[in-house]
């Protein structure tokens, strides 16, 4: 009898273990959720409604700039003095209400002599995009910042 008391006590005093519960800080958890979230990515890209149908939302986008803005360049009428081969990049930023913008334009100080007129053809080249849908995080709308060069090509 007294080695099941002795038994039974052990067992009282180790169990009390299992019923404390841990109470876990809601700060510790959203931190620790924060810690996991790779914030250099998106789960999708931006986009524009004729892009719904491909599977490569990003390229397309991506196309839809590009060919608009090589649309633009190539009614423009540039003299040069001398021959312009450059790699421009543009420094596009959409915000979470699909608002686009650019950043920056990064070229040589040769293409800016040559072209000074560059930075606002650049600019009203983007003008007339249709709408935007951001890009998307978590199932929420977020601001994305990308680059995209342009190669100048002038003889």
């Amino acid at each position: 009898m007294k080695r099941l008391i002795l038994v039974l006590s052990i067992l009282f005093f180790v169990s009390c273990d299992y019923f404390d519960k841990k109470k876990i800080d809601t700060k510790t958890i959203v931190n620790d959720e924060l810690k996991s979230i790779n914030w250099n990515d998106v789960d999708e890209y931006p986009t524009f409604s004729i892009c719904d149908s491909t599977n490569n939302k990003k390229e397309c986008f991506q196309n839809v700039l590009r060919d608009r803005l090589n649309a633009k360049l190539s009614n423009q009428n540039i003299v040069v003095t001398e021959d312009v081969n450059d790699t421009i990049l543009l420094r596009i930023y959409i915000d979470s209400e699909g608002v686009f913008s650019i950043k920056s334009i990064e070229c040589s100080d040769i293409t800016k002599a040559q072209i000074p007129q560059l930075d606002s053809l650049l600019r009203h080249s983007f003008d007339s995009l249709p709408k935007i849908f951001p890009a998307i995080k978590r199932s929420q709308q977020v601001a994305t910042e990308f680059s995209l060069p342009v190669i100048v090509n002038i003889n």
